[in-house]
């Protein structure tokens, strides 16, 4: 790999993403929505703006810059794509059949696709097996398995090397203050800023977990894997369970005078109440070799640590 295509290259994960790629003396082209433009980057990053929808722009990147692997990161998240279904087909459906196109007319060598845990939909058996069936009931779980599909048809039609991972719930230090299920990622903000914590579920609530350093890991490993070791068309991940309370007591072993409540939103409960507490991810960790290199106190500890920052 000698240049890489990010969408979504200046949000949450893309950023942690091209700084290892660089790392790999790889040329990385970010490519987001206007005003994510970071303050300063590094001579190989070029960072161009515009919309993943925008498919002329894109066949201009392709053709000028000829990325020959794409990390294909942009999304519209669950809420936004709930409050607006049309959008999220265009974005997160639409957008990545062109850009499947793209990459298999200019010869990309690898296309890898970010999917989620909520593509299996609701009132999912824990500990989840890795065959179960995926009957999404959000438009976002349901744009995701359309573009996993996708993915696995240009594999097997058009020879092209897609990959992809499902994550979990993800701890993150730039989780959306919309995104009402990354409240373990609030919660350890607030704590750190002084500030009291309202948990919008119940305390023994939890899902499977993973800490974002972790998400950047496991890209790295499955695309810099050899492709015989890759026998599946998408992965499972999972790194250790977490409730909300675990968080709380977490946080109060460090914040002794933390302030916190917990007030179910019916929503937010019913969501994460179906999702599984563990994913069975065997085949991830025999194939190329993921694990987990935070446990839930160490990723507590890095978030704490970057918030008194």
């Amino acid at each position: 790999m000698k240049k890489a295509l990010i969408t979504g290259g200046n949000g949450n994960i893309g950023r942690l993403l091209a700084e290892r790629l660089v790392g790999k003396n790889i040329e990385v082209i970010r490519f987001d929505l206007p005003g994510s433009e970071p303050t300063e980057h590094n001579p190989l990053e070029i960072i161009i703006t515009g919309d993943v929808r925008d498919t002329s722009l894109l066949e201009n990147i392709f053709t000028t810059h000829k990325p020959d692997a794409v990390y294909h990161l942009a999304s519209l998240l669950s809420g936004s794509s709930e409050a607006d279904h049309e959008a999220a087909w265009e974005i997160n459906a639409t957008a990545s059949f062109n850009l499947l196109n793209l990459a298999k007319a200019h010869d990309v060598e690898m296309f890898f696709f970010a999917s989620t845990f909520a593509s299996y939909g609701e009132n999912i058996p824990s500990p989840m097996p890795e065959d179960q069936q995926q009957w999404p009931e959000n438009i976002y779980g349901v744009t995701k398995i359309a573009v996993e599909r996708l993915g696995n048809y240009f594999k097997a039609k058009h020879e092209l090397d897609f990959r992809c991972l499902r994550f979990p719930l993800v701890i993150s230090p730039f989780a959306p203050p919309s995104a009402v299920t990354a409240f373990p990622s609030h919660a350890f903000k607030a704590a750190v800023y002084g500030e009291s914590f309202t948990f919008p579920v119940s305390e023994k609530i939890g899902v499977s977990t993973l800490f974002l350093l972790d998400v950047v890991n496991s890209i790295m490993l499955i695309t810099f894997a050899e492709s015989n070791q890759i026998t599946k068309p998408a992965y499972n991940l999972h790194a250790y369970y977490l409730s909300a309370e675990i968080v709380a007591n977490e946080i109060s072993k460090h914040y002794p005078e933390f302030e916190y409540s917990f007030e179910p939103q019916a929503n937010v409960e019913a969501l994460l109440s179906g999702w599984p507490d563990v994913m069975i991810d065997d085949t991830a960790r025999n194939d190329w070799d993921w694990k987990p290199e935070y446990d839930f106190e160490q990723s507590a500890q890095w978030m704490f640590d970057f918030f008194k920052q």
